[in-house]
C-alpha cells in the first residue's frame, strides 16, 4: 500500500476479516486467474496518497477481462479498447468540458491529480463478474471511504449508480460535497448519466472550496 495509507488503515488490517480476504484471495489466485495482478490490486491507493485526495469516485467491481484491470475504477491499460461504461464517461466527458476523447482507456492521470479511482471490490475472477463480492473487499474500502471523510478539507464523492449512491451514507454532507447520478453503464446511462454534467459540478465543487480543478484532458499516448 501507499505509505501515507500505511497509519490510516493499519487498524482494518489486524481484524480478523482481514487475514480471512488474504487467504481467499490467495486460494482464488492458486485455482483461478484473477484480476487485476497481484501487484496492482492497490493501484489506486499507489497513485492518489491520502493527503492528495480531492475527489473520490467510487466503481463496483474490477473489469474481468484478459489484461483490463490495473487498480482504478473504470480505467484499462493503454492498449486495451475502454469498456462501454468508459466510453460513455468520456463521451460525457467531451460534452461536459468539451475534453478531446482519447486514444486510451487508461485514467492515471486523472488520478495523479488526486482523483482516488476506488473500486468496492479489489479483485475478482476471469469472466465472473462479482464473484468476490461479499468476502470482505467492501468492509476495507467501506473503511477508506470513511477515512477520506474524516479529511479536513473538502472531496468531492462521485457516486454513478444506485450500488455508488448506498455509500453515501458515510459521507458528511456538511463538509463535502455528493456528485450523484446514474450509472455510466449502457443500460443506464440515458437516464440520468448523460447530460448531468458531473465533471463541471466536480471543479465547481473544488474551486468553491479554494482547491486546484481537476484537468479532465487525458492525454493522447
Amino acid at each position: 500500500m501507499e505509505t501515507s495509507w500505511r497509519p490510516v488503515l493499519l487498524a482494518e488490517t489486524e481484524e480478523p476479516y482481514w487475514k480471512e480476504l488474504q487467504q481467499f484471495v490467495r486460494t482464488e489466485r492458486k485455482k483461478h486467474t484473477v484480476y487485476p495482478p497481484d501487484k496492482e490490486v492497490f493501484g489506486a491507493l499507489h497513485l492518489t496518497p491520502y493527503e492528495k485526495v480531492s475527489v473520490l469516485v467510487l466503481g463496483q467491481d474490477p473489469y474481468h477481462g484478459p489484461r483490463q484491470a490495473h487498480g482504478l475504477c473504470f480505467s484499462v491499460r493503454p492498449g486495451i479498447e475502454p469498456p462501454p461504461s468508459l466510453v460513455n464517461i468520456f463521451k460525457e466527458l467531451h460534452d461536459d468540458l468539451g475534453c478531446k476523447i482519447p486514444n486510451h482507456g487508461n485514467l492515471e492521470h486523472w488520478a495523479r491529480q488526486g482523483v482516488l479511482l476506488l473500486n468496492a471490490v479489489l479483485t475478482v475472477r476471469a469472466g465472473q463478474p462479482t464473484s468476490h463480492k461479499g468476502k470482505g473487499w467492501e468492509t476495507f474500502t467501506d473503511a477508506i471511504i470513511r477515512a477520506v471523510n474524516g479529511k479536513p478539507d473538502r472531496v468531492v464523492f462521485v457516486l454513478w449508480g444506485a450500488y455508488a449512491r448506498a455509500k453515501a451514507r458515510f459521507v458528511d454532507a456538511s463538509r463535502h460535497v455528493i456528485v450523484q447520478t446514474a450509472h455510466p453503464s449502457p443500460l443506464s446511462a440515458s437516464n440520468g448519466f448523460f447530460g448531468s454534467r458531473p465533471f463541471s459540478k466536480i471543479n465547481a465543487a473544488l474551486q468553491a472550496a479554494g482547491k486546484p480543478e481537476i484537468d479532465g484532458q487525458i492525454p493522447d499516448m
